[in-house]
Order: structure tokens, then C-alpha cells, then sequence
């Protein structure tokens, strides 16, 4: 009985502590950060190093901490248009990519979960194996692509739809900037999808076959409603990051591609200023508070 006692789950006084490891680590790594980016976003700039003045030094009393807050950088960020454009874009990009990632991996994961078991494995590592090499390295391949003189380029020109002068202008637009887009996200698009349709109950399709009803009808009133979770969780997994991406924009977009991730590295680095920095990424990251919490809210459910 004491040997029991000592193995039972409820009587081990380190149960707790499993717990406690991840709250610990996100607040090690994620609300700590955040904390240090709201106090320098209250703060003013300042040629000095760093490049702004502490708002929580030299205040003694409740009165005159508020009194030293400094709300300028959010007020400027409301009126100057650069920032409310670069947030709409940013969202705009992260929505349309989005949409294409669902139209596009989809089917991959579809036909992922309908292939025999004994290829699904191998499906899985292809889908994966991109993650094998860096992510700046594959993006850095799509600049050999799409540049004028770039293999698509050749590529046309080799199958004739080109002339020897003809060049194809993708790089630097928004049209390479969604292909670099879709290209490295497609798997955290498949790969949740796969894992909610490989679990969907076959029968149900082949019931509604008995019935008499169509494939393609059998689609949008068994499989995809029962896919939503999957589509919700893709969705959200690839929303989130693009809309702070940097790289993919700056590496494969022009002058005329805006993204709030690219307009707070000008800020922090080139302009060095880092209290409005500082409130640009806290307004991002509550402008992606409400998809963060219906994404855990439906993880729950799942």
C-alpha cells in the first residue's frame, strides 16, 4: 500500500512542477520581453545608448510614475499614415496568402489522408523535408528564380512562350512576394489539415455513396465541416507569423511593398528609434490577440 501511495500520481509532490515548466518559460521568454518592449515604447528617444530615456527611473510615488508615461509614439502611429497603411497591408498580404495556402494545401492533405497507409509516411516526410535547409537559404533560391534573367525566365524562353528578350517581371512586386509566401508556409498549412482529415470516419463517406450522393456533394456536407478544426488551426498557424514576416518582403519584395515586420526593422535599426518601435510591435501584437485566441479557443475544443 505505502509502494502504491508513493507511485500514485496525486501523491507525487512533483506533479506540479510539469506544470509550472512552460508557464515559467513563457514568462521567461515571452512576457518578460513584452514587458521590457511596453516600458520602451512609453519612453522618449534619446541620443544616447539605448536610444531612449527609461520611464521607470527617478519616480517615487504612483502619481509621478503616470505622470512620466508617455503615450506620444501610439498617437503618432494613429495619425502618421505610413503605419496604418503598413498595418492594412500587412493584414491584406496575411489574409490573400492565407486563402491561397487553404486552396492550395487543401488538396495536398486530402490526398495525403486518402493515399494507402503505407505511403503516408513518405508523404509526410516530403511535405516536411523543406524544414531540412534553411529557411533564408530557400528563399535566397527563389531570387535565382524569379529574377529577369532567372531559370523561369529561361525556362520560358527554352519552351518558346518567351522571346530571347522577353523577361519575366515578378521579382520585386507583391506576386513574389506571395510565391515566397506560400512556398515556405505550405507545410504548417498540410500538415495540420493532414492530421485532422487522416482521423475523419471513412464510412461516413461510403454511407452517403449508398445513398446516392455525389462525391463532390459528400464533400462540402461531410468531409469539409468535419475538416474545420484542421482549416481553423492551418489557418491560424500561417496568419499569425505572416503578418509580422520580414525576410520573404524584404528579400523578395520592392520599394512599394509595405509590411509592418519590414517597417519596424527601419525603425529599430535604421532609424534607431526605439520607443516608436517599441508601441509598433505592441499594437501588432494586439491586433493578433483576437486569431491568437480563437486559435487556442478551438485547440481546446479539438
Amino acid at each position: 500500500m505505502a509502494a502504491d501511495t508513493e507511485l500514485s500520481p496525486h501523491g507525487n509532490p512533483f506533479r506540479h512542477l510539469v506544470v509550472l515548466i512552460p508557464y515559467i518559460w513563457l514568462l521567461m521568454f515571452f512576457v518578460a520581453p513584452f514587458l521590457i518592449i511596453v516600458k520602451i515604447s512609453l519612453s522618449e528617444t534619446a541620443i544616447s545608448m539605448p536610444p531612449y530615456t527609461p520611464v521607470f527611473d527617478g519616480f517615487a510615488t504612483i502619481k509621478d510614475f503616470i505622470s512620466q508615461l508617455d503615450f506620444d509614439n501610439y498617437l503618432f502611429l494613429t495619425e502618421d499614415p505610413l503605419y496604418v497603411d503598413a498595418y492594412f497591408s500587412s493584414l491584406k498580404i496575411a489574409i490573400i496568402s492565407t486563402f491561397l495556402l487553404l486552396l492550395i494545401g487543401y488538396p495536398m492533405a486530402l490526398g495525403m489522408a486518402r493515399a494507402p497507409t503505407t505511403i503516408r509516411p513518405l508523404l509526410v516526410m516530403l511535405v516536411i523535408l523543406p524544414f531540412w535547409t534553411s529557411f533564408l537559404i530557400r528563399v535566397y533560391a527563389w531570387i535565382g528564380i524569379l529574377k529577369p534573367e532567372g531559370l523561369l525566365t529561361l525556362l520560358l524562353q527554352t519552351l518558346g512562350i518567351f522571346g530571347p528578350d522577353e523577361q519575366v517581371q515578378i521579382f520585386r512586386t507583391d506576386i513574389a512576394v506571395y510565391i515566397g509566401i506560400v512556398y515556405s508556409y505550405l507545410p504548417f498549412m498540410v500538415l495540420p489539415l493532414y492530421a485532422t482529415l487522416e482521423k475523419l470516419d471513412g464510412t461516413l463517406l461510403e454511407a452517403a455513396a449508398d445513398l446516392g450522393c455525389p462525391p463532390m456533394k459528400s464533400f462540402w456536407t461531410i468531409t469539409f465541416p468535419l475538416s474545420i478544426p484542421g482549416v481553423i488551426a492551418g489557418a491560424m498557424i500561417c496568419f499569425i507569423p505572416i503578418t509580422g514576416e520580414f525576410v520573404i518582403p524584404d528579400l523578395l519584395g520592392g520599394a512599394g511593398t509595405l509590411m509592418i515586420g519590414k517597417t519596424l526593422w527601419t525603425e529599430f535599426f535604421g532609424n534607431r528609434d526605439w520607443p516608436l518601435a517599441s508601441a509598433v510591435a505592441v499594437l501588432l501584437l494586439l491586433a493578433l490577440v483576437v486569431p491568437i485566441a480563437i486559435f487556442q479557443n478551438q485547440q481546446q475544443k479539438s
